[in-house]
């Protein structure tokens, strides 16, 4: 019993950072420092503009870094070890160690992983959050997608090798050259100026074979990582909306029982006191 109040009182100071550090406004403060942070990281890459405010753009990033690091112990104490069982947590932690390592000496070129921090506007923002998931959650369609692309570039990259390497083996030498042509080709860059018309200079049946490869990669296989990011994304919005809707749902069931008691309770009270009126009536 003694150490119940020292552990109680514990207990609520944590929770009440909690509260405090996840409430809106802080939350939105740490948004803008962000965006702030950005924006001075972006001047710093300029040297007229850093021969001119170097010292004060150097003095706010420290001044940022030292609130995020005040706002990941923050969390860290009021949450415990239960601060790393969330994956973004995980994520604002590692971003905010990367921002301390010094960048002088061997680590200098870690100098230029400092932009990271703007990142953290994903885990802050529950928009971008959500879509970050979605491709989280996409990555087992993308895959079977991704594979299935690499084998019809192989495909195409052996057929196009042994059509036109002998007379354009700059594009089309070897395998891996045939498929970086192809990739090229894919991303519609310069792919008829550039590569087809001169490979149908010398092959004039050429496009044969290049439009039914742009038509099956750019046209089909591009747009079936769309069709699953986008098939993805609907259904967890749908997931989340049934949960919330559950969630709603269970709130009533739990209002309309506990009316239902005080419904009882107050029958019950209700037939005490005609029964004591009905005792008095009758004592008269």
């Amino acid at each position: 019993m003694i150490q119940t109040g020292p552990v109680s009182q514990n207990n609520k100071s944590r929770l009440r950072l909690a509260s405090w550090v996840e409430a809106p406004q802080v939350q939105y403060s740490i948004i803008v420092l962000i965006v702030i942070n950005a924006i001075t990281l972006g001047l710093e890459t300029s040297a007229t503009v850093m021969a001119q405010a170097g010292p004060w753009l150097l003095a706010l990033d420290n001044i940022v870094i030292g609130v995020f690091v005040v706002e990941i112990s923050v969390k860290l104490y009021a949450h415990s070890w239960r601060f790393f069982h969330d994956p973004w947590n995980v994520f604002d932690f590692i971003i905010i160690a990367i921002a301390l390592i010094p960048d002088s000496g061997p680590l200098a070129v870690l100098r230029a992983l400092r932009i990271l921090r703007v990142l953290r506007l994903i885990s802050m923002v529950p928009r971008l959050r959500f879509v970050v998931e979605s491709l989280l959650h996409a990555i087992p369609g993308i895959s079977a997608i991704a594979a299935l692309l690499v084998l019809l570039y192989y495909v195409f990259a052996v057929m196009a090798t042994g059509l036109f390497g002998a007379d354009h083996p700059a594009w089309f030498g070897t395998i891996s050259k045939s498929m970086y042509t192809l990739f090229q080709i894919m991303t519609l860059e310069s792919w008829s100026m550039g590569i087809v018309r001169p490979v149908m200079a010398t092959q004039p049946y050429a496009w044969l074979f290049f439009i039914p490869f742009i038509l099956i990669a750019t046209f089909t296989m591009l747009n079936l990582f769309i069709a699953i990011i986008v098939n993805t994304m609907q259904t967890m919005h749908e997931s989340t909306h049934k949960q919330e809707q559950a969630a709603i749902e269970d709130v009533v069931h739990n209002e309309n029982i506990n009316l239902g008691e005080q419904l009882q309770a107050l029958r019950a009270e209700l037939s005490e006191l005609k029964q004591l009126l009905r005792e008095r009536g009758d004592t008269q």
